[in-house]
């Protein structure tokens, strides 16, 4: 009898599961990923590779950035492009840099060398309110950052702090009304009712008010039930292939953010390792088991 419940517990032991869908006993640790993919990093893409994955001249681009928090430098000449429409998911280890790639972008950190532009434009020096205003620049933050006791609309119009005038904020929002019933169905509620899935719209769509280009999402999956984790992607879908928007993003679930996304950048320890279309980092053999757990 205790042979076979050695046994039993043997095979439980194997179909456990581990980091999305790698079984435990394929399941690395967080130092030896980071070991393994610092030596990837070691024939990380050039500027040009980049370029050429943006296919054409380039929307969004980073040039040999250096940048953290205080004086401590996180990036280390880092480079990115991203075409006009495209998307981009960031993935790595975790403190390999990938939410201060966005922060950066949008001026939350700071710049010790480099530069970021957008449209043409040199922005690595403006501060987040003149990269949403003048450079069409949205940072759409992780979960939890509506006002819980603020109806839907309220939380909408708080998108429009930039515009010239309550009305153009209003105008706004009601365009945000008219594209998402769901919001539309709870203007007048408070947020706090709202689903997990429909407070991520809610974020979004405050985003949207003031007319954005660049889309920047930091875990838009993150804290939701599966069928709204879908339901995020959808909305993001039609944001970039319906209004033509420019979409970076940090994303938990690796597997799901490169499906997505039509480019992928793996970080290690502040710099780019690998890059490549999105479906191709999901066959790559490395990528999946170093982070996806296959």
């Amino acid at each position: 009898m205790a042979a076979e419940n050695e046994t039993a517990n043997e095979e439980a032991r194997k179909k456990a599961s581990g980091y999305h869908t790698g079984a435990v006993d394929v399941v690395m640790s967080v130092d030896a990923v980071a070991r393994e993919a610092a030596q990837i990093a070691a024939e990380a893409p050039k500027a040009e590779e980049l370029a050429a994955l943006a296919k054409g001249e380039a929307y969004l681009t980073i040039d040999k950035l250096r940048a953290g928090y205080g004086r401590m430098e996180i990036l280390h000449d880092f480079d990115l492009s991203v075409g006009k429409g495209q998307s981009l998911c960031l993935i790595g280890p975790n403190g390999a840099g990938k939410s201060t790639v966005l922060h950066s972008i949008f001026g939350f950190t700071n710049i010790f060398s480099g530069s970021i532009t957008a449209g043409g434009t040199d922005v690595t020096k403006l501060k987040p309110n003149d990269k949403l205003r003048t450079a069409g620049i949205a940072y759409i933050l992780q979960d939890n950052s509506v006002f819980p006791d603020m109806t839907v609309e309220e939380n909408l119009l708080m998108g429009g702090y930039l515009k010239d005038t309550t009305d153009q904020a209003k105008e706004s929002a009601e365009q945000v009304f008219k594209k998402y019933d769901r919001l539309a169905a709870r203007r007048g509620q408070p947020a706090r009712v709202l689903s997990g899935g429909e407070r991520r719209l809610l974020e979004i769509s405050r985003a949207l008010v003031m007319g954005p280009e660049v889309l920047l999402v930091d875990e838009p999956s993150i804290g939701l039930e599966p069928r709204f984790i879908d339901m995020v992607f959808e909305i993001l879908d039609d944001l970039q292939h319906g209004e033509g928007k420019t979409i970076v993003m940090v994303e938990q679930n690796a597997k799901k953010g490169l499906e997505f996304a039509d480019l992928g950048y793996v970080l290690v320890s502040g710099q780019l390792a690998k890059a490549g279309p999105g479906d191709e980092l999901l066959a790559d053999p490395d990528v999946g088991r170093l982070f996806l757990g296959g």
